[in-house]
């Protein structure tokens, strides 16, 4: 098991606010442990220049570090070096295949087949993909206990079906989608697929070669390093017939007044000038997670997580959704009569922050019937005593809004 004192003391969070800080919102962003700021403050304060551009040596060694993290990302997820692609976040990585592969592949009467579990960076992007190019949107149910219907898979999957894009940990849920049979099953009708791996990379090994996916995303910010770096990996030989997504410098090998010619992957990809520190800080975050072990984090997010489910299904107020038999270490709740934002609020007064609202994820409260719900989510710096802060304030909610 992890020792979670000496985890935290790697967190200048945790010293900056009183000891009983409890964080359980890492579904949405996870906190910074020091080596990563460290990482991200040398470069500005030590060697700031710009990458690929520079002959001096601090050019040479921005160049040296920024390319280093993509090497990590790249071991990370057993990838070729050059399928990775630096990008803002999973958000972008997923426009960017919007862009500039599915509006290069699809037309009119083509399908795009998602999840009712997505989250909303996997659903507008294919919504705004489908009114430019006549493909048809189709979805994938979930069932009451939050997993996916798939017994019907062969209404899904058609010779129509032209790309399968799927969350891999639904963020709501916490439910670990079978992407390996789905994309074996998208495979079977010749269909390209994206896996939105933002809640999955950061928590369990993932391997794209194992998968066998053409595209998977996901975002530093998730996984202990800096907000506006994401990766998006692609197969080399779809990436190579891609078009650019954007165009100005570094993307291109030559320019004249009236046309240009791209540079290798991934460097097509990446117009202009990088997020160099956020890709550098997301390089130590790897290497921190990897000191760790990703074997033994899981481990540990799975004993927290059972340990919530059995504490919180014992407080009578208490309805959680989602019961899927593969989880993620994340529980979606709410109260009787008692809105997740007042929640989310009176918890905060005792110094715990957990999320509350639709998750990004409108068309799962529909379907749950809820406008919103409570969401703790737990990662490497959490305990059992946090658990169990948690429901003691749980409980004292319950007895403060009856009372």
């Amino acid at each position: 098991m992890l020792e979670v004192k000496n985890i935290r003391e790697d967190f200048p969070i945790f010293t900056e606010r009183a000891d009983n800080f409890v964080y359980l919102d890492s579904s949405a962003t996870t906190l910074k442990p020091q080596t990563v700021i460290d990482a991200v403050a040398d470069y500005y304060s030590k060697y700031s220049a710009n990458v690929h551009r520079s002959i001096y040596s601090i050019g040479e060694k921005a160049t040296a570090e920024y390319e280093g993290s993509r090497k990590k990302v790249a071991d990370l997820i057993n990838a070729d070096y050059h399928s990775v692609i630096f990008t803002r976040g999973t958000t972008e990585s997923i426009n960017l295949v919007a862009y500039a592969w599915a509006r290069k592949n699809l037309k009119p009467g083509d399908e795009i087949l998602l999840t009712e579990m997505e989250h909303h960076s996997n659903i507008i992007p294919w919504q705004i993909c489908s009114q430019e190019t006549g493909a048809v949107l189709k979805h994938i149910p979930f069932d009451e206990n939050g997993e996916l219907e798939l017994s019907q898979h062969e209404k899904l999957f058609t010779d129509k079906t032209k790309l399968v894009a799927i969350i891999h940990q639904s963020n709501v849920f916490g439910t670990i989608n079978p992407v390996k049979d789905i994309i074996e099953m998208a495979k079977g009708v010749g269909a390209v697929t994206l896996i939105d791996a933002a809640q999955s990379v950061p928590h369990q090994k993932v391997d794209v070669q194992d998968l066998d996916c053409d595209f998977l995303a996901f975002s530093g910010h998730k996984m202990l390093g800096p907000t506006g770096v994401g990766v998006l990996y692609g197969k080399p030989e779809i990436l190579e017939e891609m078009p650019p997504f954007m165009g100005g410098g570094e993307m291109i090998r030559t320019v004249s007044l009236n046309e240009s010619t791209w540079n290798e992957i991934p460097w097509k990809f990446e117009a202009g000038t990088p997020n160099i520190a956020q890709a550098i800080g997301l390089g130590s975050a790897i290497d921190y997670i990897n000191e760790i072990g990703l074997d033994k984090i899981h481990e540990h997010e799975q004993d927290i997580l059972t340990y919530a489910l059995e504490k919180m299904q014992k407080i009578p107020e208490v309805n959680i959704y989602g019961s899927a038999d593969e989880r993620g270490a994340v529980v979606s709740f709410n109260l009787d009569n008692i809105h997740p934002h007042d929640l989310s609020q009176l918890l905060d007064n005792d110094d715990i922050a957990i999320r509350a609202g639709h998750h990004c994820a409108q068309p799962i409260m529909k379907k749950l019937g809820v406008s919103a719900t409570g969401r703790a989510s737990f990662y490497l710096y959490n305990s059992k005593e946090d658990v169990d802060r948690l429901c003691e304030s749980l409980v004292k909610t319950v007895k403060f809004m009856g009372s």
